[in-house]
């Protein structure tokens, strides 16, 4: 029986969450294209079998699906309008699938000003689950776009995804990743004060997330980080300039619609205080070294 071709795709961007997005993709067996400013990455790449490209142009025009994993709102708008960016390879059957997390208004804003200069679509796909799960194709993704759009970004994301649901149009996906971000924020906060808590009383805080299975409190980030929080086990898997570079984004937003934020107001002012004491680039278990007084 033949096997359907996948389609190629280009990754613009190959960070830590770009090049595990393309390894997964390489994986299922899309071709693909790769551009990224570092050569070393998209060497990196090429050794597992991608296609480097010298441009995003060249990436982009190779494929119908161009993947943007990059940091900022003015990094993802060069990359598509800037010189040799997406939009100066422009066709109908191409899209743009950003799995960047931006802020709602600039996605909104690039979205349609990239449908209205070249027709493409322009999708946002930001995503949960990180490095682990784009590995293992377990990502939860929040899309934003047109019911089409979103359904054709279906033949990528399906096997970058565990679960992907449209939340709207332009810049709908960005605005549930706020909301994403703010609930882990929040938590891996409420996960740190719990381990000095444990130990305060002579309580093993590995052995929490056990006790606390099926109840109320149990959650993810508790199975995941609090045997990690405790242990002081740095390895990174989430940095805290990315953390902080989120929750002033759901801070902005909030002052733009006038949302009162006030547990989320103090966990980014936490932030800043780990990113003021050198520690931004560093995993966000960290932030147990402010409650433990050792910054």
């Amino acid at each position: 029986m033949t096997q359907t071709k996948k389609a190629d795709v280009a990754v613009i961007g190959a960070g830590i969450m770009g090049s595990a997005i393309a390894q997964r993709l390489l994986d299922t067996g899309h071709p693909v294209h790769v551009f990224d400013i570092d050569p070393a990455r998209v060497a990196a790449l090429e050794a597992k079998g991608a296609t480097g490209h010298a441009s995003i142009a060249e990436a982009a025009g190779a494929a119908p699906f161009v993947i943007l994993s990059l940091n900022r709102a003015d990094i993802v708008e060069q990359a598509v309008f800037g010189p040799a960016g997406v939009a100066s390879v422009a066709a109908p059957e191409r899209m743009v699938i950003d799995m960047s997390s931006i802020d709602p208004g600039a996605t909104q804003r690039l979205a349609e000003r990239l449908k209205r200069e070249t027709g493409m679509a322009f999708v946002d796909c930001p995503l949960s689950g990180g490095v682990p799960g784009a590995r293992e194709g377990r990502l939860t993704v929040m899309a934003g776009g047109e019911p089409d759009e979103v359904e054709r970004a279906r033949a990528v994301m399906d096997d970058l995804c565990a679960n992907y649901t449209r939340m709207g149009g332009p810049g709908a996906g960005q605005t549930t990743k706020l909301v994403n971000q703010l609930f882990c924020a929040v938590l891996f906060q409420a996960v740190a004060e719990a381990v000095k808590l444990a130990e305060a009383g002579g309580v093993d805080p590995a052995a929490i997330p056990v006790a606390l299975s099926g109840g109320r409190a149990d959650s993810r980030i508790l199975g995941e980080f609090m045997a990690k929080f405790a242990a002081r086990d740095y390895t990174p898997t989430g940095r805290i300039e990315n953390m902080l570079k989120d929750l002033e984004s759901v801070q902005a937003f909030a002052m733009a619609t006038r949302t009162p934020l006030p547990m989320t107001s103090l966990v980014t002012e936490i932030h800043r205080l780990l990113q003021a004491a050198g520690l931004g680039d560093r995993d966000t278990a960290e932030m147990m070294r402010l409650l433990d007084g050792t910054t």
